[in-house]
């Protein structure tokens, strides 16, 4: 699809709101959005799905890798294509709470404190690097992304709509890391990798010299579209047998042995919503016991340790394991 067409075509506000049109009209402006942060992120059309997944779910989404894959590129390209304001924390060990949720400092002209918002004060946040950053640090981020707020001197701030995180952590086995706690785990709707490209993606890149995301980059919605499309997952039907489904798999991650602790009541709803929003990336109003099972590992990799070792995970071993939850016919 030419992105100049998908431009010409971009649905409305009130068409998107339209029952009858939302498949069709979806399908189009999510296929414009695909590829346009296709050509910035090569080869990697299922994590590029599974951002749009998690954004449009209203999570957040934590990214595990090596340096220099991509993690930052994928980031930006989000938010130059969505329209929304960008701003980027460098986490080092160094870094203070009021670094990411700001400061007052004293007005001597005036005799009192104004308030000098931080980095937080954005629609997308990244969090380079976090588990760079002290336990201290990375708590001033669990109000945050839990209740879209900050209290800073007894005063509730709200946070810009919409507001969508992403963390992106180094290998715990790298110098200078800390373990991000299960509370700031539980936080993150998702967990991804993006991998080394392959080699043809690797080949296009090469003979670029690299991708950079402009700074005149056209954005192809705007923030009150894509808070408008958040509202529109939720109104996405989630039948009764699916409910039960979801159930199965609370209940076999609590009960069946494989696992040191369960997935929670917070990760549950988690997986509702993502399940909700693959189905309307796919064009449909309702969704199936297969958005289920396709977002389920990156939902549950960060939150399931095996009971024996307390290892963590891999996508293929958890897409294994839950294959024993029978699936609704």
């Amino acid at each position: 699809m030419d992105i100049r067409q998908a431009n010409q075509r971009q649905p409305s506000l009130g068409q998107i709101a339209a029952p009858a049109d939302v498949p069709a009209q979806l399908q189009l402006l999510f296929a414009a959005l695909e590829q346009r942060l296709g050509g910035h992120i090569l080869g990697k059309e299922k994590q590029i799905r599974l951002s749009l997944c998690c954004l449009l779910a209203n999570g957040h989404l934590l990214i595990e890798d090596i340096p220099g894959i991509g993690k930052t590129t994928l980031a930006k390209a989000l938010a130059k294509v969505l329209g929304l304001e960008f701003r980027r924390v460098q986490c080092t060990n160094d870094m203070l709470p009021g670094d990411i949720l700001g400061v007052s400092v004293f007005d001597q002209r005036s005799g009192s404190f104004s308030f000098h918002p931080g980095a937080i004060f954005t629609q997308i946040l990244l969090a380079d690097e976090i588990n760079r950053a002290t336990a201290k640090t990375q708590s001033a981020l669990l109000e945050a992304m839990e209740e879209r707020q900050v209290s800073i001197e007894g005063e509730s701030r709200p946070l810009p709509t919409p507001f969508f995180v992403i963390a992106t952590q180094n290998p715990l086995e790298q110098a200078g890391t800390y373990p991000l706690p299960e509370s700031q785990l539980d936080r993150f709707l998702m967990k991804i990798s993006l991998g080394y490209p392959d080699r043809d993606a690797e080949r296009r890149l090469l003979a670029a010299g690299g991708i950079e995301v402009s700074d005149d980059e056209q954005a192809l919605v705007d923030a009150q579209v894509v808070s408008q499309l958040q509202e529109q997952v939720s109104q996405v039907r989630l039948s009764q047998t699916l409910v039960g489904y979801l159930q199965d798999i609370l209940d076999f991650s609590r009960n069946s042995g494989r696992f040191a602790i369960g997935l929670s009541p917070r990760a549950g709803l988690f997986l509702a919503r993502a399940s909700q929003s693959h189905a309307l990336l796919h064009g449909r109003n309702f969704a199936l016991p297969e958005d289920v099972r396709r977002v389920l590992p990156y939902i549950a990799i960060h939150r399931l340790k095996t009971a024996d070792s307390l290892a963590a995970m891999t996508i293929a071993e958890l897409e294994l394991v839950f294959q024993a939850v029978p699936v609704p016919a």
